[in-house]
């Protein structure tokens, strides 16, 4: 992660304090350290050009912070507005706290209404149809064809984020156990079960891992699961691309994200009758309710179907 550039006044020092509270004592992730950053580094940049001077955490007032939400909504979503508001409360809430502000500005000005889109969701069958599409391509090694397959399997069946998948570890797999051990958000470690389809596909991968090194010397990131070019983990990036193309090919979905497939676990495990306990554990949602969106989507589903097949839905119906 790069290095905080040198503070310009009170205001700066008190952000670089609190972005490293986020990386050290709350064990952010780089990428969330990085945005939150980013927004509260703007943020000093537009007051102190508006105050054309030095600025201190208790000159930030409720009308200040108005006028910076204004400028963003000239180029900005709603949604980028709101995550840049909710930085700007939790560096307020953290200096409240440590009594290096006397209030909390932002907590007076009301987040924008984000109109939150239901996740992306495929069907059973779609989802069989791209995790089968590696085994039947012509594309690859029989290597690297056993990995995409793996990858899929594990993405779907075990409801993880790519940024998790990226980072597993040979050593997290536990075929004895039926487990694989999963390092989450925030640095959060869980262990989620690891289905006989899956189990399968990483068995078969494993075999092949080896033939993945680099393909002068041999040699490869002996930790990483997911080996991609010269034998190195795979990224972030990688997976994304991988999860378009085989999204393309099995569900003419070419723009399909990696968390599709999470969705989509999640969902299919509550149609199947899972417990939302049950599936905020396998997910690693800190919170119930981020998991029950989830209800919404099977909501919806169902009342589509009520609507195709109900004799009371159709119209005219004579009561």
């Amino acid at each position: 992660m790069p290095a905080d550039p040198t503070p310009i006044d009170e205001l700066d020092r008190e952000i670089s304090a609190f972005v490293d509270h986020l990386a050290h004592q709350r064990r952010f992730s780089e990428h969330t350290v990085v945005a939150y950053r980013g927004d509260l580094l703007h943020f000093a940049a537009f007051l102190r050009g508006v105050a054309e001077g030095p600025v201190a955490p208790n000159d930030v007032t409720k009308l200040s912070l108005r006028a910076w939400l204004a400028e963003l909504a000239k180029t900005l979503t709603t949604s980028s507005v709101a995550r840049k508001l909710a930085a700007v409360r939790a560096l307020f809430r953290y200096l409240v706290r440590a009594d290096r502000a006397s209030n909390n500005p932002a907590a007076l000005v009301r987040m924008p209404k984000v109109r939150r889109r239901l996740p992306a969701l495929l069907d059973a069958d779609a989802v069989a149809a791209i995790v089968e599409v590696p085994a039947s391509s012509p594309l690859g090694t029989d290597a690297s064809r056993a990995r995409d397959a793996a990858l899929l399997e594990l993405m779907y069946g075990a409801g993880l984020r790519v940024s998790e998948v990226v980072g597993l570890g040979v050593s997290d797999v536990s075929f004895g156990d039926h487990s694989v051990r999963v390092l989450g958000k925030a640095k959060k470690e869980r262990v989620v079960p690891l289905g006989s389809k899956a189990a399968r596909a990483l068995r078969h991968y494993l075999e092949h891992r080896a033939s993945l090194g680099h393909p002068r010397h041999g040699i490869s990131d002996t930790d990483a699961l997911f080996l991609g070019r010269l034998g190195r983990r795979v990224g972030v990036r990688w997976v994304q691309k991988l999860v378009h193309r085989y999204g393309a090919l099995g569900a003419g979905r070419p723009d399909l994200h990696p968390h599709a497939l999470r969705h989509s676990c999640a969902t299919h495990m509550l149609e199947g009758g899972a417990d939302l306990r049950a599936i905020q554990e396998l997910l690693g949602h800190t919170s119930l309710s981020t998991t029950q969106k989830y209800t919404h989507l099977t909501l919806d589903r169902l009342l589509e179907v009520y609507d195709r097949s109900h004799p009371l839905a159709r119209a005219g119906h004579d009561d």
